[in-house]
Order: structure tokens, then sequence, then C-alpha cells
């Protein structure tokens, strides 16, 4: 008999994050978005609540009975994305008022994003590792916000944008992962 290999659950319905893993040969044998409450705590920080997050999508998603249901024998992949500048967390932008002020505070400025990998081997020991880019835009004008505001592609985004879109040509630099800024860092998750 041949040796069974692992199942990879994806504590995440992100669009995104599945075609950045398809790009390194891995499709989830599983989706397990997980609802957990995203808020902030009082004064965290931005990496802080990328790894408290990541861990948690984790822990919920191995309480789903469609989880349960699986052998022992899977991988399960967390992960969270968060965008700081400095101290502040900027939102996932779900108004395009929120939206116009993220762009208006990362307009000219350098800006970090956190990605907090959490992955739960089968013997269940939880391993993280959260990475860090930062990215610096140029300053925008009043066409560029209204311009990005009409295409759509901050909604839901950490910090209103998406860099895998017009916000690409945004950028006068960045330092790090590319693939982390998109939502799932490839070198470190695959290895």
């Amino acid at each position: 008999m041949g040796a069974q290999i692992s199942k990879l659950v994806l504590a995440s319905g992100s669009a995104r994050r599945i075609a950045l893993l398809e790009r390194i040969g891995i499709e989830p044998d599983l989706l397990c978005p997980t609802h957990i409450d995203e808020t902030p705590k009082k004064s965290e920080m931005p990496r802080a609540l990328a790894i408290r997050l990541a861990r948690a999508k984790a822990e919920a998603a191995l309480h789903n009975p469609e989880v349960l249901a699986l052998s022992d024998d899977f991988y399960l992949l967390a992960a969270d994305t968060v965008v700081g500048v400095g101290r502040r967390i900027l939102p996932k932008a779900e108004t395009l008022e929120e939206a116009a002020e993220c762009l208006r505070l990362l307009s000219g400025r350098s800006h970090r994003v956190y990605t907090s990998v959490c992955l739960v081997t089968p013997n269940k020991k939880i391993r993280q590792r959260t990475i860090e880019t930062r990215v610096r835009f140029k300053r925008f004008s009043r066409e560029d916000v209204e311009a990005y505001l009409v295409m759509g592609e901050w909604r839901g985004k950490a910090g209103g944008y998406a860099i895998q879109g017009l916000a690409e040509a945004f950028i006068q630099k960045i330092v790090g992962s590319y693939s982390n800024v998109v939502g799932l860092p490839l070198h470190e998750t695959f290895n």
C-alpha cells in the first residue's frame, strides 16, 4: 500500500489566497471560511492583530463539522492580513468613505502590510509565522483617488486597496514579499 497523502484545509474562502496557492501548485482539499470578530482590541498593534486573527481563524476552523469529519491526517492553513500606518490599523474597507480615508492616509507615505500564516499540523502542533512588507505609495491626486474608488477594487480589502490591480501603479517602492501584500506570502507558506 502507498502512503496516504495528507489533506489541506484552507481556513478561508478568499479567491486571492486560493489563486496564490494554485500558483505554487497547491490546491486545498477543503475550503473552510471562518467568521470571527476581527475588531482590534484597545491599543492593539497591526502585527499583533494579524497574529491573533490568523490563530483565531485556525482554531475556529478546527471546530467546523466538515473538518472534524476528516481523519486526523490533514494540515490546516489560516492567514490574516493587516495594513498599518504607524500604530494605526487600517480597516478592510466596506464603504466608499472608508476606502477614501484609507487612500488619504496612504498617499505619499510608507505603510506596512502584515500577514500572519498559521499552520496546524496533523499532530495538532501550531506553527505560525508573520511576514512584514513595507510599501510606499506616491502622493495621490484627486483624480487618482476618484478613478480608484470608481473601480471598486478597494471593497473588502485591508487598507482599501488591492495591489494586484490598479493600485500597483501607485507604488513607488516595495520592500519584502509582493504576494504578502496580495494576502499570502508564498515563500514562507510553501516552506
